[in-house]
């Protein structure tokens, strides 16, 4: 019998008990993403029991695991065969699970170069509100074919469903790497990055912030050395730079601590989604842009109607990441077609209602 069983066994009575009593459940790994969307509620259905990478082939750039498998267990396994997560999720903290980093569906500085989690995501194993276990999708790309279910549970916070495992395309790592500084200030740089992510150039990521603007170079020596010397900048040396795009990723930076404390004291930090080329904002508050102008984090206490209004008026949406409250609701409100489909959604997936209620709106 699988180890996993056992696990696999309890989560399905958990769920059907939950069904049966109108008990809702709170999925939850690591909990290292709880701040994130809206309040968690309902009793706790702890996934870590289910673990284990059950199907790994290096030379197919394809890994299966379980929802409970801590991320680093993951990315060591992929390291030790020169293989990552290409879409570098964030790590809050240690604890976090696979199964959490789908549900968030959150990306890291490579974002606008290799795609997101979801772009990434070949298939998966899901337990749904009646306590049946589905699986869609396959282990290859020509097997994703039809209605891309697997896909939908990335960034749906645990509302469809609990991800039992998940199969997943990988890359090697680069061979290369560069990191250029630039003094510039934020318009500039807006039209220095969208001019350069027009080129054939190896630009993996971009961020901006206090009047510097710092690109990551990735992929071939021969690539990355070229580009290096046609865009000029200031070089910084690896010991640092690595440490700086790790920062970034992980929100363990000067930019995220302070957005944090802020957060503690009533203000907020907000992530912007935004066209690339769309123009600095006029919104109060410290600003750090990354994905070549594509996400903004912002820094404010104004209030949700202005920011959310602003990011509106050139073509985007806003996420109020980290608050002390929440009154203004995290995502942005969705449109009347858009509602139905979120609606219409979940009652097939849960049609009782049992998994994170509200978590990604008060009402759903």
């Amino acid at each position: 019998m699988d180890s996993n069983e056992p696990a696999l066994q309890s989560l399905i009575e958990r769920v059907r008990e939950a069904r049966r009593d109108g008990t809702p459940l709170c999925i939850r790994g690591g909990g290292t993403k709880d701040f994130y969307g809206e309040t968690p509620a309902g009793a706790v259905l702890d996934t870590r029991e289910l673990t284990g990478t059950s199907s790994y082939e290096p030379t197919e750039l394809v890994v299966t695991t379980r929802c409970g498998t801590p991320l680093a267990e993951l990315e060591a396994l992929l390291a030790e065969h020169g293989q990552c997560l290409p879409f570098e999720p964030p790590r809050f903290a240690s604890g976090g699970t696979v199964g959490g980093m789908i549900a968030a569906g959150l990306s890291g500085p490579s974002r606008p170069s290799v795609g997101s989690v979801r772009d990434h995501v070949l298939g998966a194993t899901v337990l749904d509100g009646n306590g049946e276990v589905l699986s869609f999708g396959g282990q290859v790309i020509k097997n994703v074919a039809g209605y891309d279910v697997a896909r939908l549970h990335a960034g749906a916070l645990g509302t469809l469903g609990v991800v039992l495992d998940v199969s997943m395309k990988v890359l090697p790592m680069a061979r290369a790497n560069a990191t250029l500084r630039f003094e510039l200030d934020q318009a500039s740089a807006l039209a220095k990055v969208n001019a350069w992510a027009g080129l054939p150039l190896p630009l993996d990521a971009s961020a901006w912030w206090d009047g510097n603007l710092l690109i990551r170079l990735r992929g071939a020596a021969a690539a990355v050395e070229s580009a290096a010397v046609r865009l000029g900048g200031e070089p910084i040396d690896p010991a640092h730079a690595g440490p700086f795009w790790g920062g970034l990723r992980d929100h363990a930076d000067d930019f995220f601590v302070r957005g944090r404390r802020v957060a503690e004291r009533g203000g907020s930090l907000w992530r912007l989604g935004v066209p690339q080329t769309a123009p600095p904002l006029e919104l109060d508050g410290d600003t750090l842009i990354e994905w070549h102008g594509g996400q903004r984090w912002l820094i404010t206490s104004q209030n949700p109607v202005q920011v959310r209004g602003a990011v509106a008026a050139v073509g985007g949406h806003a996420t109020l990441f980290r608050a002390r409250t929440k009154t203004g609701g995290v995502f942005t409100p969705l449109t009347a077609p858009l509602d139905r489909i979120h609606r219409q959604l979940k009652q097939a997936f849960d049609p009782a209602g049992v998994f994170n209620p509200g978590r990604l709106y008060p009402d759903l």
